[in-house]
């Protein structure tokens, strides 16, 4: 019996199962698909095994990851019902709660719910975990194990996964244009664009890990690259003219009322 199968290997199931036969081994993971060739591709490239249906691939393994879209989902626990029994059940939908998911599978069955970003596909990603009322300890570790290649894995109370969404689950498309339009200005200064993008995304990621790993609140580190009356101090001056902050929060807070909306 395989460890865990996913059950959709669209963009997020590829990247969670990618992550998975890195921790655990492909001999230790199952795929599956709506389209049997996606997860047969999929499966020679890393190695697992892929099932020409969704419940074989759920008879074969001790985790089911349902990796569908929201709308999906209920008509999926519905197809599989029959053979979760004895399983654990881990879904990454949004805005599907626990409490629905237990419903639907039965009171006796442990679920998790995970929230995973998309850096999950390289390693670098933030994924949050919740649990319900039947899931203990060796459920979360199991979990948090096998997506242990895919970056961090936060546990969490399930009330804080759509704040937690708003920041770390939309914040990359939040992230991207911002490289670019820094990117943007680099070609306008004379920059070549794929040196700008390079140079912008370096810079990103430098920054984000001086936050991590210093333990300063990132003013501290800001206001340290801002000499007085220097360039930096005057480019920070133009954000604040503009409202990168305001629009900031603004992003987040939108991004997390509509996950409330969901929620309902």
């Amino acid at each position: 019996m395989e460890k865990a199968a996913f059950i959709g290997v669209g963009n997020m199931g590829r990247a969670l199962a990618k992550a998975a036969c890195k921790s655990l081994g492909g001999e230790e993971v199952a795929v599956s698909n709506r389209t049997y060739a996606r997860a047969e591709s999929l499966a020679q490239e890393l190695g697992c095994h892929a099932y020409r249906t969704n419940c074989e691939a759920v008879q074969a393994a001790e985790y089911v990851f349902l990796c569908v879209k929201p709308k999906q989902i209920r008509g999926l626990v519905k197809e599989l019902s029959a053979d979760l029994k004895g399983k654990t059940v881990v879904s990454v939908a949004a805005g599907v709660t626990l409490a629905e998911l237990q419903s639907w599978v039965g009171e006796e069955i442990p679920v998790l719910r995970i929230m995973p970003n998309t850096p999950c596909e390289i390693g670098k990603g933030l994924t949050a975990l919740s649990g319900g009322r039947a899931a203990n300890e060796k459920h979360f570790t199991d979990v948090e194990h096998i997506l242990a290649c895919s970056g961090l894995v936060e546990r969490m109370e399930e009330e804080m996964i759509e704040p937690y969404n708003a920041v770390a689950g939309c914040g990359p498309a939040f992230v991207y244009p911002y490289i670019e339009a820094l990117a943007d200005g680099g070609v306008l200064a004379g920059l070549r664009r794929e040196e700008a993008i390079r140079y912008a995304a370096q810079m990103v990621m430098g920054a984000a890990a001086m936050v991590l790993e210093s333990g300063k609140h990132p003013g501290e580190l800001k206001d340290a690259v801002c000499s007085p009356g220097g360039l930096t101090i005057e480019g920070v001056a133009e954000l604040e003219r503009h409202g990168l902050r305001a629009a900031a929060i603004d992003a987040v807070v939108a991004a997390w009322k509509k996950g409330k909306r969901l929620d309902k």
